[in-house]
């Protein structure tokens, strides 16, 4: 029902929509994409190694019945890391949720690898995916925004060539687990699929003994300290193994700490610098692993008595095992008391964020930017448009993303991706309806069990996310949908993550728990909470959202907004009363925060601030940020 009840309350506010196949759009970076110049960069920023193998390009391509064996044959092409829906992967085909998309390539391992191990990563696949290496099983995931991982060395021939095959499946709209605004049938808010591998894949060597599998980086500004936490890839580890961990800056070391893998070391940064959306400064880290024999004299290991030092040096002439760099900011965000209410803090300093709701789509890549200057563009925009944070939208981007978001100072409220199920949001009953089970029976997620699998890819978010200062919301759940047990939710989020604020349920259903109090307003005077809220930091998570048609830049051939605009001049005085509209109520109603939607029209949404493809920008950067100065002027 809730999806009903959600088109039925914006039905009123749209401009008529055209349903008829959409107009082919291309990006300014579409052609450099078809050229093979997207993603080309080491996918993985927080633990990146210098040696790598990228995989995207092009792989053979087929699509069958699901469940069907390996192909015999593949007739076609894909351009891998583009959704086979989206133009750039050259396929441009709907898939249905019974059939899924068979990948295949070779790869050779570098000479110069053989000796260890070779791991092979995915940034996402959506959703359920199985890889095989030479023929074998090598291992299957499901999860649609997450990162995986998988160890091939025991697949791989002696020599030459080695064959690697993808199956990925994506039910869409027609099950429950996560996917955001994903559906078979687009139209109004809900948008085209992406199925298949839309993030970057790639091998890398790492040692046979011990390598790095997860990195955790958490500040103390207050004591100007970082903790970090190296956690191994074996449980077999040795417990001889040891983490040297450096911080640096400016090519000098500035702290050092050496200790077991799998423990936290606590490093002091002189005259710490912290990080803000005005001066968003960085550490870099190197983070190495060592085997020493005997790091403590008289003991086995690292097995020490009380009181003894628990760090030491490395001795001279050990080549490390293996070798990574990484970075990190120095944040910390929090709620404080304001003049009418809660607010933010960021490092002890009360802060409005204003940004855009960003949800992320392309009309040539559909997730996945045609390539990395792409999505830089788009955050650029925003920086020199005024604003200093954003709400990502029901999905999940690339690392990539989050680390220039924290290169350039943006603030990030990351949604959990929305999946839709019979759950009742108020009650948190997870008894799905008769109708549900009877049209899902046999998907891979049934109502009965989305619950569990959304808290399983919500943590995997949260700890693929982690590293990430830009990171200072999270956002489990958006508009009722999906939405279930909120208040645990909310409280095992906080728990797990302390080093950030939750905001449990983003407009609608509002259970009273978490850290913010979220409305969202659409009318033309942006509206206010009838009665403060002593506890919680009231925001407005969504407000403006006015369109403006540009003929010739637009996915259909008519769209629709909450309202419209004629032209740009009325586009610029309506975004100016709406914002007046939040100022006015930052005075009176204490309101902390604002994200006007959106950043970009998506499909057949015109409520953008620059068209689908990036070729209109309706209202100039600098006249967004003089419209939006006295935000963060108001007391």
């Amino acid at each position: 029902m809730l999806p009903l009840l959600f088109a039925t309350l914006k039905l009123a506010l749209m401009i008529p929509q055209q349903t008829a196949p959409h107009v082919p759009l291309q990006t300014p970076w579409s052609q450099d994409a078809l050229d093979g110049k997207g993603w080309l960069e080491y996918p993985r920023p927080q633990l990146e190694r210098s040696r790598w193998l990228n995989l995207n390009g092009l792989w053979d391509c087929a699509i069958a019945p699901r469940g069907s064996p390996p192909p015999s044959a593949y007739r076609e092409r894909i351009r891998v890391p583009y959704p086979v829906e989206s133009a750039l992967s050259g396929v441009t085909r709907s898939v249905k949720p019974g059939e899924q998309v068979w990948y295949r390539r070779g790869f050779t391992v570098p000479v110069d690898w053989k000796g260890g191990r070779i791991l092979l990563h995915f940034g996402a696949v959506n959703w359920s995916s199985a890889v095989w290496i030479n023929g074998a099983l090598a291992g299957a995931h499901q999860g649609g925004y997450d990162p995986f991982t998988i160890d091939i060395t025991p697949y791989l021939s002696p020599g030459g060539e080695q064959t690697i095959v993808v199956s990925a499946s994506n039910p869409a709209n027609t099950s429950g687990q996560p996917r955001g605004k994903q559906t078979l049938e687009p139209s109004g808010i809900w948008y085209t699929p992406s199925t298949g591998i839309w993030q970057t894949a790639w091998i890398e060597p790492v040692p046979a003994e011990a390598s790095v599998a997860e990195l955790r980086v958490v500040p103390d500004i207050d004591a100007g300290s970082v903790d970090v936490t190296v956690i191994g890839d074996r449980p077999d580890t040795p417990d001889t193994v040891a983490v040297r961990a450096r911080v640096e800056t400016g090519g000098q070391v500035v702290a050092e700490a050496t200790y077991r893998l799998d423990r936290t070391l606590r490093l002091k940064i002189p005259r710490p610098v912290l990080w803000t959306p005005d001066h968003p400064f960085l550490y870099d880290l190197r983070i190495e692993l060592f085997q020493i024999p005997n790091p403590f004299p008289g003991k086995r290991g690292f097995h020490r008595e009380e009181g003894e030092a628990a760090f030491f040096k490395v001795p001279a002439g050990i080549e490390p095992l293996d070798s990574l760099k990484s970075y990190f900011g120095l944040r910390q965000i929090e709620r404080v008391p304001g003049p009418a209410g809660p607010v933010f803090a960021l490092n002890h300093h009360p802060i409005f964020m204003f940004g855009p709701l960003d949800q992320g789509f392309w009309p040539d890549g559909i997730y996945t930017a045609p390539t990395e200057a792409a999505f830089r563009s788009d955050l650029d925009f925003l920086k020199r448009a005024g604003f200093n944070g954003l709400r990502k939208h029901v999905k999940v981007e690339p690392e990539l993303y989050y680390r220039y978001c924290d290169q350039i100072g943006l603030l990030v409220w990351q949604d959990m991706p929305s999946g839709m199920t019979a759950l009742d949001a108020d009650t948190g009953a997870q008894e799905p309806s008769p109708e549900f089970v009877a049209s899902h029976a046999g998907e891979a997620v049934l109502a009965s069990t989305a619950a569990a699998q959304f808290e399983l890819e919500l943590r995997r978010m949260i700890d693929a996310l982690a590293h990430h200062p830009c990171i200072v919301v999270w956002v489990p759940f958006n508009e009722g949908w999906g939405q279930h047990d909120t208040a645990r939710l909310g409280a095992w989020i906080k728990a797990y993550d302390p080093t950030r604020l939750v905001d449990d349920a983003s407009g609608w259903k509002d259970v009273g728990s978490g850290d913010i109090r979220d409305i969202h307003t659409y009318h033309p005077h942006p509206q206010m909470p009838a009665e403060p809220d002593p506890s919680r930091i009231t925001v407005i998570g969504e407000f403006g959202g006015v369109a403006l048609a540009c003929p010739g830049h637009m996915w259909f051939e008519k769209g629709w907004g909450y309202q419209q605009s004629e032209d740009p001049a009325q586009l610029v005085k309506d975004y100016r009363q709406r914002v007046e509209g939040v100022a006015a109520g930052v005075r009176t109603h204490g309101i902390a925060a604002a994200i006007y939607t959106q950043t970009t029209d998506v499909e057949g949404e015109l409520n953008g601030l620059m068209t689908y493809d990036r070729k209109v920008i309706k209202i100039p950067a600098a006249e967004l940020k003089a419209i939006s100065k006295p935000l963060y002027q108001t007391k």
